[in-house]
């Protein structure tokens, strides 16, 4: 009897185990991100966590002045347009400086194009009209 109890319990850890990642895991429909003043950006999460490997890649940690409400926050919730104090980087420049030549998805973009990958580098794109 003891062995069947240990074998529900590990089974209810792994079932635990598997739901809890699943939750994790990034959202099947892509989120879309409004541009200011071109297109929207369709943003297909499972394209980029196959590139990247790991949220954290672009989801990074809380500052103490702005804490986290859940590990993985959609960028909009802190990054605004304007920005909101405490918080100083804009929701554009979150994704890109100004000209769009460095910043978090440009400079992956090019990384990534440079090892042949041929992620997309041309503004249009990724922003378009179809998308807002």
């Amino acid at each position: 009897m003891k062995i069947a109890n240990h074998r529900l319990v590990g089974l209810a850890l792994v079932l635990t185990c598997c739901l809890t990642a699943a939750a994790q895991q990034a959202p099947s429909q892509p989120v879309v991100v409004k541009g200011p003043t071109m297109g929207a950006v369709k943003f297909p999460h499972s394209a980029h966590t196959r590139v990247a490997g790991k949220c954290e890649i672009c989801h990074h940690l809380s500052k103490p002045e702005k804490p986290n409400k859940s590990p993985q926050e959609a960028c909009t919730d802190c990054h605004t347009k304007p920005p909101t104090p405490p918080v100083t980087t804009g929701l554009p420049a979150a994704f890109h400086n100004p000209g769009a030549t460095a910043g978090l998805c440009i400079t992956c973009h090019k990384t990534q194009d440079a090892n042949g990958k041929g992620a997309p580098l041309k503004c249009a794109n990724c922003h378009k009209k179809e998308n807002s």
